[in-house]
């Protein structure tokens, strides 16, 4: 008997090593869309490959959308409000809605890193912060969070210390 639909791995569904902000050359994390892939609604739930030297995303903030992640495998960084926090397999982290904690993951290693990401499908009502680019928030309009939370930045600039010393792409 063939696998039904509702039975994936995560090989069979990852999209291409593509992913980057508009107007940006920095390659973020290589995802899996499990809750796409299903037809799912209401949450997301993603697989993420995280490369050496990448992050999974610029840091930001979200106003109403929750969201989790799960270390399968390897040692990334979290980076929360400009601070960094060595992760391993079993952390989990979680995001609750209007904190304004900015935040992202980072790969320092020299080894891929795994992580299962489970949040809300995107929301009508939600607004996004990016605290360290400023353009990225004027050109996402009406969903920029012009009023977040926001607690000081501590020192991380939020780059994965390879990007860092090859001075780009940013």
């Amino acid at each position: 008997m063939a696998r039904p639909e509702c039975i994936k791995h995560w090989q069979e569904i990852q999209g291409a090593d593509d992913s980057r902000y508009p107007g940006s050359a920095e390659l973020m994390s290589i995802g899996s869309p499990f809750g796409r892939s299903f037809g799912l609604k209401r949450i997301g739930i993603h697989h993420e490959v995280l490369p050496p030297g990448r992050r999974t995303s610029w840091p930001h903030a979200e106003k109403t959308e929750e969201e989790f992640a799960y270390v399968i495998e390897g040692t990334p960084d979290v980076w929360l409000d400009g601070h960094l926090h060595r992760l391993a397999p079993g952390d989990g982290v979680g995001f609750a809605t209007g904190t304004g904690l900015a935040h992202t993951f980072i790969n320092n290693t020299e080894t891929d890193v795994r992580l299962l990401v489970v949040g809300e499908c995107f929301r009508a009502d939600n607004q996004v912060i990016y605290p360290l680019h400023p353009a990225r928030n004027a050109a996402i309009g009406s969903q920029y969070w012009s009023d977040a939370p926001q607690d000081p930045l501590g020192p991380h600039d939020g780059l994965p210390d390879k990007l860092r010393q090859s001075n780009g792409p940013f």
